[in-house]
């Protein structure tokens, strides 16, 4: 299949990020980890409310909402969601309500992507779980819906499954086909695609493009919310939904990627000691900032298997950095250990 024909051209796009994101040599952390050298895609850069993976997704997103009609949106996630606080700021940019179901008590600090939930103007409610698989959400989000409905807004929600997830998965097709064509303008075939897993819905849609055009590179994700027997079947199932919407001729099987689920620490949202280590080399070495909750665990997650040795020294690795800076500064109280 061509690199040069775009695999999403089929699907509305409204544009919110700034694109390409650049794809970097490490240079310096990869002499201080040795073996393959490290290049780093920056997706941290693509630009809406402190960049990350999340722009990219919402182009397809509110795309399709305003194909619909609406005037809100309502989705859900944790209290430090940057779906949610990505989904936000595209709301206040093409002037859709939006309103957020938000995993917790109501209590938290008004800090890291909950403030700027709020300084984008969304409307906030609280549902008193940390589950994303709660069968409380549902009826939740639905009276959520209800609610918005009243007040005469024509509502749309966005939520992992079904479309959402679907349409999130086939964004990420996008980013595959970007990496694609960098690798071949830098003149690399790496040997690995290293990111964080946590809805999986990044690694389902660039594992796919890579099978669609037939890259080497391997997708490995690091999972941060759930074991590798869950997040491993949902990733194929939302893949191949994906491929069928694109009406793409492959589709994704359980041998295509590797999920490496040793790096959950003490739980999803929960930083470890090893993704602060992480942190804090990429920091020293690069200027680049990582969160506790997702990159940091998946640096992590990459160091150990370099480390381990299961990669030659021959041809790069690449680190896929999704962004979400703003949960740094909502777990500032674990950051001594960064000194």
């Amino acid at each position: 299949m061509s690199q040069t024909q775009s695999l999403t051209a089929g699907l509305p796009r409204v544009r919110l990020a700034q694109l390409p994101t650049p794809l970097e040599s490490a240079a310096r952390l990869s002499a201080q980890v040795g073996g393959p050298p490290v290049w780093i895609k920056r997706e941290d850069l693509s630009g809406l409310a402190l960049g990350g993976n999340k722009a990219r997704q919402l182009e397809f997103l509110m795309a399709d909402v305003l194909a619909k009609g609406a005037q809100a949106v309502v989705t859900t996630a944790a209290v430090q969601s940057n779906f949610c606080r990505a989904c936000a700021a595209a709301g206040a940019i093409l002037g859709l309500h939006v309103g957020l179901l938000l995993r917790g008590t109501g209590s938290e600090e008004m800090q890291g992507n909950y403030l700027l939930d709020r300084l984008f103007g969304a409307e906030v409610r609280f549902i008193d779980t940390h589950d994303p698989y709660d069968p409380a959400v549902a009826p939740a989000l639905e009276q959520f819906v209800a609610d918005l409905q009243a007040r005469n807004l024509r509502t749309q929600v966005l939520h992992l499954p079904g479309k959402t997830g679907t349409l999130g998965a086939a964004a990420m097709v996008d980013t595959g086909q970007e990496l694609a064509r960098q690798f071949a303008e830098q003149g690399i075939t790496p040997q690995a695609l290293f990111l964080a897993a946590g809805s999986g819905l990044t690694v389902a849609g660039i594992a796919l493009a890579f099978k669609a055009l037939g890259v080497a590179t391997r997708v490995v994700g690091i999972s941060v919310q759930r074991p590798a027997h869950f997040i491993a079947p949902l990733i194929v199932e939302r893949a191949n939904a994906a491929a069928q919407l694109l009406g793409l001729p492959v589709r994704l099987d359980a041998s295509d990627i590797d999920i490496d689920d040793r790096h959950l620490g003490d739980g999803y949202g929960r930083a470890s000691s090893a993704g602060l280590d992480a942190m804090r080399l990429a920091g020293h070495t690069q200027g680049i900032v990582l969160d506790p909750v997702y990159t940091g665990k998946a640096m992590a997650g990459m160091l150990a298997q370099l480390r381990e040795g299961r990669f030659g020294s021959d041809a790069p690795v690449v680190f896929f950095h999704s962004g979400g800076a703003p949960g740094l500064f909502a777990q500032a109280s674990q950051f001594g250990a960064l000194a």
